[in-house]
């Protein structure tokens, strides 16, 4: 028998079963969003290189700042766009898959190695790692444009990327708690 028999369902538990396709528009969209980024991706790609081999280094926008940290700068920019790049494919096919309906990618050679294993917890804290990761970008352009921000402002994103950090922990810990004893223990015994 499969769940998503309408003849083995009553009407109101397949109109309840089948609202799971309301997601699909979310997800259409993100799709959509995926390709802004490409746009912006290139953007910023070709603004590196435009700066380095037309502006030996220098920003167009006459800042002060360094050729190196200029460079520096759009490259944490380009791996940032990347990041959050990954982070939608991540919510797309895993949400997909978790909430929507099986993507049946079982033997293809391109399938997300992630994909196998995935559901609402590990997808939790996958976002949650790629958050922290996208937020060090971030910090790490802070750092390097520090003279030029107030220490307020530095002092909030180091508090806000800690909050990232301690809620990617504490959803792991929660994630560990709620495992049964015997596939962890069967992980460490290894």
């Amino acid at each position: 028998m499969t769940t998503s028999d309408p003849s083995r369902l009553g009407s109101l538990s397949y109109l309840i079963f089948s609202s799971r396709w309301l997601q699909l528009p979310l997800y259409l969209g993100l799709i959509i969003a995926q390709g802004i980024y490409v746009v912006q991706f290139l953007r910023e790609l070709w603004h590196l290189v435009e700066t380095t081999l037309f502006h030996n280094g220098i920003d167009a926008s006459g800042g002060a700042d360094s050729a190196e940290a200029t460079i520096m700068l759009t490259v944490l920019g380009l791996i940032d766009v990347v990041m959050i790049s990954n982070l939608l494919v991540m919510v797309i096919v895993g949400g997909y898959e978790t909430f929507v309906s099986r993507l049946r990618l079982e033997g293809h050679p391109d399938q997300p190695e992630w994909l196998s294993h995935v559901n609402a917890t590990v997808l939790k804290v996958k976002l949650a790692m790629a958050i922290i990761g996208i937020s060090s970008i971030h910090l790490l352009a802070t750092f390097i444009k520090a003279r030029s921000m107030d220490g307020e402002t530095i002092m909030w994103q180091i508090l806000l990327h800690l909050t990232f950090v301690i809620s990617a922990v504490a959803l792991a810990y929660i994630d560990k708690l709620t495992q049964p004893g015997g596939k962890h223990a069967g992980a460490h015994s290894t």
